[in-house]
């Protein structure tokens, strides 16, 4: 998988409360930093990656590069919520024979983005959104167009909490570096005019973004080499104008030598932040989903 490469702490978050769909087993009665995401649904053996809850908090989406029953390999999951557990994971039907990946639901649940290289799109790893559907479903897959799609990749796609706003890593735009961070508008039929996220875009890989409170924060990952080198996570501070203050994101495992990658705000949740990485405990796969409290924002608005 190329982009996980071969793919002191906030406060605390007692470990019983995250006992219900994030921990199986007993609920441990200690304190951790962060707790492991359905443990044998959705971190499972597998390399597990991205994951994003539904507003509603009655589902959950991740990707997936090695786990068995989809039908391209890197596909899309869901597991549902019953009885406090995260429950039934199942490939999205959406799934193609290609490449599906990096899930996230718009902030008012209607749409999930996505990325994929199937056929007919702009160029590489292409930005796509499906429509969900009440029934648990998704509706037919349209490609987000050239107003954000290039030749190159383009990655986790974040949409803004209110759907006009567009946040994605593309290393076919031109820029700063490798992989940089765009943000794009929505002009009423598109998104369209991307431009570089303003003051976080370095030589190195900079890519799987999310924008935390309403964009007066922003966390994401960086590498010198995504392909073969560590991934470690990142949160800048908006000072008005641009991002700055870049400082690794406090979490005990997000460590210089570790790979570390793949936020996402719960909107059901939106204290909370879903990570993927390997912690030494609790521990699934290769790697896991991971729930921790969102790092605190101190910034501005206007850096979109």
């Amino acid at each position: 998988m190329r982009r996980t490469a071969a793919l002191q702490g906030l406060s605390l978050l007692p470990a019983i409360a995250l006992g219900g769909w994030f921990m199986s087993g007993p609920a441990a009665a200690f304190l951790s930093e962060f707790g492991i995401e359905g443990m044998g649904v959705v971190s499972t053996k597998a390399s597990e990656v991205r994951a994003s809850v539904s507003p509603d908090g009655q589902r959950i989406v991740w990707g997936s590069t090695d786990r068995e029953g989809g039908p391209g390999g890197w596909d899309l999951w869901q597991a549902t919520l019953k009885d406090g557990r995260w429950q039934d994971a199942q490939p999205l039907a959406i799934n193609s024979k290609a490449k599906d990946f990096d899930p996230l639901f718009s902030g008012d649940g209607r749409w999930l983005y996505f990325f994929s290289d199937r056929p007919g799109g702009v160029g590489g790893d292409d930005l796509y959104r499906a429509p969900v559907l009440a029934g648990g479903g998704f509706g037919k897959a349209e490609n987000l167009g050239p107003g954000v799609n290039s030749r190159g990749d383009e990655w986790a796609p974040t949409p803004s909490r209110d759907g006009r706003h567009l946040l994605f890593a593309s290393d076919g735009h031109g820029g700063a570096g490798r992989h940089d961070l765009l943000v794009a508008r929505w002009d009423g039929k598109a998104f369209s005019d991307a431009v570089p996220v303003p003051g976080v875009n370095s030589a190195q890989d900079d890519f799987d973004a999310a924008w935390l409170g309403d964009g007066e924060a922003i966390v994401f990952a960086r590498s010198k080499n995504v392909d073969d080198q560590p991934v470690r996570l990142f949160v800048a501070q908006c000072d008005g104008t641009r991002y700055g203050d870049v400082q690794p994101l406090k979490l005990s495992f997000n460590s210089e030598d570790a790979i570390t990658f793949g936020p996402a705000l719960d909107w059901n949740k939106p204290g909370e932040l879903l990570v993927t990485g390997t912690a030494k405990s609790p521990r699934a796969g290769k790697y896991d989903i991971y729930r921790m409290k969102a790092p605190a924002v101190t910034g501005k608005a206007g850096c979109f």
